[in-house]
Order: structure tokens, then sequence, then C-alpha cells
């Protein structure tokens, strides 16, 4: 039994486990999703609060009213005085605190829906500011989450392509080694050609006898024999 109960906790925290996992990856979706509902709930108690508001505006007529006919009736009674008749003076004064009954209700409903009022927009105008922050934390995660990815797959792909850019640069120094082998090849070619331009220059010089005379023994002989 004891063991069953540890494979039941087991199963259990198993499945708390990848629940929680779930919520991780889907964090942003979720928060997302929060703040869509949050607005709703934001719109239905605004129209909520207009419906408050239109009854309090309601209230407060209907006691404006109320008290209008308190003062008219007054009036009367002061008049049924006046010419002396007590009788229509009370029920005059009858009707006069049956209004006052109602003006009281009134008066506490109009109150009550005055301060009802005055929480809802309250409460309105914190919960806009809160959405409207929560609003501007979203961008910043959803920015990080973006800027985390790009750096995730740089990083994958450099690591991934490692061995390729080594061969590349391999690649890179035997094109250079080629192209400073094949650039020493025409200076040579170059020194070449000038070095014989110039000892083609001389033979031809020296055939004239313009220029300096090689001296060699047949040359001095040749001389002597002149003398």
């Amino acid at each position: 039994m004891s063991i069953f109960r540890k494979i039941i906790t087991a199963v259990r925290g198993g499945a708390r486990e990848a629940g929680e996992a779930v919520v991780d990856a889907n964090a942003t979706r979720i928060f997302e999703q929060e703040i869509r509902d949050s607005e709703k709930h934001i719109a239905v108690a605004k129209r909520d609060l207009t419906e408050v508001m239109a009854k309090q505006m309601q209230t407060a007529r209907e006691l404006t009213q109320t008290q209008a006919s308190i003062k008219e009736h007054e009036g009367y009674a002061m008049q049924a005085l006046n010419q002396g008749n007590e009788a229509l003076a009370i029920e005059v004064a009858e009707k006069i605190a049956e209004l006052e009954v109602t003006e009281a209700e009134q008066q506490q409903t109009n109150e009550s829906f005055l301060g009802s009022a005055a929480r809802l927009k309250d409460l309105i105008k914190k919960s806009e500011r809160k959405l409207t922050d929560y609003k501007r934390q979203l961008t910043m995660v959803k920015t990080t989450e973006s800027v985390q990815k790009a750096t995730s797959a740089i990083t994958e792909n450099f690591t991934a392509s490692n061995s390729k850019l080594l061969n590349a640069k391999d690649s890179l120094d035997r094109i250079k080694q080629k192209q400073a082998l094949y650039d020493d090849k025409l200076k040579a070619a170059e020194q070449l050609e000038a070095e014989t331009l110039d000892q083609g220059l001389k033979s031809k010089l020296q055939e004239a006898g313009i220029g300096e005379q090689q001296t060699n023994a047949q040359s001095v002989l040749d001389r002597l024999k002149k003398k």
C-alpha cells in the first residue's frame, strides 16, 4: 500500500513538473493572453460604470423632483394655516412627511450610487495604469526573447560551422600563397628581361668601341704588333 501511494505521488509530481514545463515554455503567450483578458474585463467594468452613473443621474433627478414637491406642499400648508384651515394643513403635512421619507431614501440611494461610481472609477484608473505597465513589460519580454533566440542561433551556427571556418581559412591561405607566387614569377620575368636588354646594349657599345672596353691578352698583343 505504501509503495502504491509513492507511485501515485511520483506520478502526480511528474504531472506537476510537466505542467510547469508547459507553462514555462508558453509563459509569454500566457502573459499576453492574460493582458487581453484584463482588457476585456476593464471594458466590461466601464460598461457597468456607465450603468451605475446613469442610475445615479436618474436618482438625483428624482431626488430633485421630490425636494421641489416638498417645498411646493410646504407652501400649500402655509396657505391652509393662513386661511385657518388646520385640518387641510394637517393633511398636507402628512403628504410632506411621506415625501420626506421618499427624499431620505432617494438621498441614501443617490449617495450609494455616487460612492460606487467613485470607487469604480478609481479601480478602473488603477487597472488601466497597471495594464499599461504590463503591456510595456510584455514588449520588453518579447524583445529580450528575440535577442536571446538570435544570440543562441548565432552561437549554434558558429559552433556547427567552426570546422568549416577553419577549412575556409586554409583555402584562403592557399589562394594567397598561389597569388604571391604568381607575383614573384612576374617580377622575376621582368627582372630577367631587363638584365637581357641591358647586356645586349653593352655588347653593341663594345662592338662600336664606345664606353668601357674589355682588356684581355689578345688585345694587348695586337696593340704591341701595331707598334
